[in-house]
């Protein structure tokens, strides 16, 4: 993980980097214009080297990404920008995860000088991208907390696979993959030898299994007040 003297040298660039930046009268910029801020972002908040490590209109299969970060032989980012006046979105996404796929790109990073938004391209059939995170650098919650996530997109935590690490967090700590381990045999049974010392019933285990599927796929109100067991 990042230290915290990395966090708070990465807090005091975005600060820098929001004042110079992030003004009302840059709002309007055209996407040429906020290339001059991206351009400042990689180098002077993520820390990455112009020429040798931002590869500008990267050509992939005849088209060419807006950027491409690479350190030393891996390449590491695909990099798509928009003007600061365009809300990112989903289409911004379609192209950037076509070069990612072709070039064997992990990340995708899209841009558009306010916002900060990071996937990993998910190399299956079709190839896919999950969100990791996304960030507003205008929204006072955002950046409070931009500092600690962006840290991990240094050129140092890079290097040190810190940004992989993050992954296998999001990744194991998903929707999908919480529902998997609780719906596991080995929960199943452990809930079931619970259920039966509280009630001294023994009850089928698919019958425990059935009630979790249940509270999987549907919205459980917790706030709503519970019957007391009777006694």
């Amino acid at each position: 993980m990042a230290t915290e003297r990395q966090v708070e040298a990465t807090r005091n660039k975005l600060r820098n980097y929001k004042k110079r930046y992030l003004r009302k009268e840059y709002g309007s910029l055209d996407e040429s214009a906020t290339r001059i801020m991206v351009n400042s972002f990689l180098t002077e908040v993520l820390g990455y080297a112009e020429l040798q490590e931002i590869k500008t209109e990267y050509r992939i299969r005849g088209e060419y990404a807006d950027y491409v970060i690479q350190v030393g032989r891996k390449k590491h980012f695909v990099v798509e920008v928009k003007s600061i006046q365009l809300d990112l979105n989903e289409k911004h996404l379609r192209q950037s995860l076509n070069y990612a796929a072709n070039e064997g790109i992990d990340w995708i990073l899209l841009l558009n000088g306010r916002q900060v938004e990071l996937f990993r391209v998910n190399f299956n059939k079709p190839i896919k991208s999950t969100v990791v995170f996304s960030l507003d650098l205008l929204d006072k919650n955002d950046f409070k907390v931009a500092a600690e996530v962006l840290t991990l997109l240094t050129k140092k935590c890079v290097e040190k696979n810190e940004l992989d690490d993050l992954w296998k967090r999001t990744s194991a700590l998903a929707p999908v993959q919480i529902a998997k381990n609780i719906y596991s045999e080995d929960v199943v049974r452990l809930i079931r030898n619970s259920l039966k010392r509280e009630t001294g019933i023994y009850f089928q285990i698919d019958d425990v299994a059935k009630a979790i599927y249940g509270i999987i796929t549907n919205s459980v109100d917790f706030s709503r007040p519970r019957l007391k067991r009777l006694k």
